[in-house]
């Protein structure tokens, strides 16, 4: 396959986009660099000048060295890969990059929230011949400053995929870097699992708090409902999930380091548009369509929808 011009690296490895060089973006193209095999170009709205991770989970830091591309024009080839990595909502923004670097035989990894990665990306790359693969991304990281994001150790970076051929690709492309891939074959449940979390993480967005605000006896009741329902449409859905998990999952929040945020409290505090819809909405939406009663979500995704807009 011919190459994205500007990409740099060993002749043996493979090309390698990552679009979004916000917190996951920059930690995956680190992944990238550090495992030393490819050719990496990183593709962005905005060139800060420099992406450096600091990762507490390596104790260590790391510069990349990759061309940052600020238009799909200065593409001139498809990839072998293509990681995305930009917010569930900014994809349809994302789709001229798509375009430029989506060929017969390119991956395109979804490194995004929510359980609808397939149903986003593909009508952007369906017709060039890309493959999509769905990544559930469990790291906690956030941006410090422009250019500078900070992988946080509460969580070992990973990622998981759906067992199969393509998802041991994509384990084979992340081979010898910081971050593990994690082949899954009820990749429902895990997905589910992820939502479950980032939907009770969206109460953080909702009170402008980190994670100390668990701490309250009246959010903490109330993230364990929104957990309960969330799970019963996971259900629906046809994820696997026993009794208890709901009360697991809110006490994981309770134990977090007070300081620890999420990413949607972070755009949220920043003044940006937030993922509300991939994270809670969807619970929701499909809540309806299955006729289970989701009260909390029907009170919290209209809060976050309301944050976005202002």
């Amino acid at each position: 396959m011919t190459r994205a011009s500007g990409v740099a690296g060993e002749s043996e490895g493979a090309s390698v986009a990552v679009i979004g060089p916000g917190a996951i973006g920059s930690a995956a193209a680190a992944a990238i660099q550090r495992a030393g095999r490819h050719r990496l170009v990183v593709c962005g709205r905005r060139d800060h000048g420099r992406i450096r991770v600091d990762d507490d989970t390596a104790g260590s830091s790391v510069t990349v060295d990759a061309p940052f591309l600020t238009s799909a024009s200065q593409v001139t080839a498809p990839v072998d890969w293509v990681l995305l990595a930009v917010k569930a909502h900014q994809t349809e923004g994302a789709g001229t990059f798509l375009s430029a670097l989506c060929g017969p035989g390119t991956r395109v990894a979804v490194l995004q929230n929510g359980v609808e990665h397939r149903q986003r990306v593909e009508p952007l790359v369906v017709a060039s011949g890309a493959e999509v693969l769905p990544v559930i991304v469990w790291i906690s990281a956030e941006q410090t400053e422009p250019g500078v994001v900070r992988v946080r150790g509460e969580v070992t970076p990973r990622l998981q995929v759906p067992a199969g051929t393509l998802g041991q690709e994509f384990g084979d492309l992340l081979r010898g870097g910081p971050i593990a891939v994690e082949p899954v074959e009820d990749f429902t449940t895990a997905v589910w699992m992820k939502l479950t979390t980032n939907a009770i993480g969206g109460l953080m967005a909702a009170t402008g708090r980190r994670a100390s605000v668990f701490q309250r006896d009246d959010v903490d009741a109330l993230a364990r409902e929104l957990a309960r329902e969330c799970l019963a449409v996971a259900r629906a859905e046809g994820a696997s999930f026993g009794e208890g998990v709901a009360d697991t999952l809110v006490d994981h929040f309770v134990k977090m380091p007070p300081d620890t945020g999420s990413s949607i409290l972070f755009d949220r505090l920043a003044g940006r548009a937030l993922e509300w819809d991939a994270r809670n909405g969807v619970i929701r939406r499909l809540g309806r369509a299955h006729g289970i009663r989701t009260p909390v979500s029907d009170v919290l995704v209209p809060l976050l929808a309301a944050a976005s807009d202002g």
